[in-house]
């Protein structure tokens, strides 16, 4: 059950809301991941008032999100599943960068049980910027951690929510740099109020529990790969990945599942020598029906992006119970 009279707390991981140009108006040629969490609360006006209770603060990570590790990963579910079982916290807000804010979302959805939101947001521009949008994308996030009714991994950025799933960055520049694809945003946020579209998505147990279970235990992660069907592709970069010790492949197919015949050979090689292999479509809207060819028996990741397919393995590999 949701409190309803909680803290919020902000963990902060780097990125570019975080980033530090020498110039103001540089958007491009800045570091990631300079200014500490608490600073980037301090520059926001209006913040308290939007959060509307005690905000904490805690500095998890100071990283450019294009370097996001395991061990931040580990660290960051580990708090936040701390967090979500403590009644006197009624949300948590994750600052991150964008380039893997997505593939964070999806491990997060998949080995929490969110009844609480978890609300990542990020900004394209550095905190130098002359126009930051870091500052109004965690205003709207404190409103959806505010929201009656919210919970579930959310993602926030340039006054749309957007659920864990479905949720891609699909460019490299624009403010917004998000989108759910076909079906769409969950919500909008306006003059900090949430209007939704969608029905908040339903919190679910987190079926990568197990998972987090051995990772807590030290144990290793399992090396997943991703590679991808085009013209001309060859089996090389599998069979050569196989050699090297690879756990698992992850394949972004053409079109509805299809793969370069060479390729698909070398997956059916790959997964007789006993490398999990999941199959999951290049195209950027919808997912793959049922697979072409008959014969090939490589098991479909479906409605996952190749990042987020990987991630799902990985998982799997570590112990937990795929989703039916």
């Amino acid at each position: 059950m949701q409190v309803s009279a909680g803290k919020i707390v902000v963990l902060g991981t780097g990125g570019t809301i975080a980033g530090r140009a020498e110039q103001a108006g540089d958007n491009i040629g800045y570091v990631a991941g300079q200014v500490g969490v608490q600073a980037l609360l301090d520059a926001v006006p209006g913040l308290a008032q939007a959060a509307q209770r005690l905000v904490q603060v805690e500095q998890v990570a100071q990283i450019d999100s294009k370097n996001m590790d395991f061990g931040v990963w580990s660290a960051l579910a580990g708090r936040c599943r701390e967090l979500l079982n403590d009644d006197a916290v009624q949300a948590i807000v994750v600052t991150h960068g964008t380039d893997t804010l997505e593939e964070t979302a999806w491990f997060l959805h998949s080995v929490l049980d969110a009844h609480k939101p978890v609300v990542l947001t990020c900004a394209m521009r550095p905190a130098t910027a002359i126009a930051p949008d870091g500052p109004q994308n965690l205003l709207d996030a404190m409103a959806v951690a505010n929201a009656a009714g919210a919970c579930g991994v959310l993602v926030v950025c340039a006054g749309a929510v957007h659920g864990a799933r479905q949720v891609q960055k699909v460019h490299p520049y624009r403010v917004d740099a998000f989108s759910s694809g076909e079906s769409g945003p969950l919500g909008w946020v306006e003059e900090g109020r949430v209007r939704l579209a969608q029905n908040w998505h339903q919190p679910h147990a987190g079926w990568a529990q197990a998972a987090m279970n051995s990772i807590a235990k030290c144990s290793p992660w399992p090396r997943v790969e991703v590679v991808m069907s085009y013209a001309g592709a060859s089996g090389s970069t599998v069979d050569a990945l196989a050699r090297d010790g690879v756990h698992g492949l992850v394949v972004a197919a053409t079109g509805n599942g299809t793969l370069h015949h060479a390729l698909q050979a070398a997956l059916e090689r790959a997964q007789q020598a006993g490398l999990r292999v999941r199959v999951t479509t290049r195209c950027p809207l919808g997912q793959v029906l049922s697979l072409p060819w008959a014969d090939a028996a490589l098991p479909l990741a479906p409605g996952l992006i190749a990042v987020k397919a990987r991630i799902s393995l990985m998982l799997e590999l570590l112990g937990a119970k795929a989703p039916v």
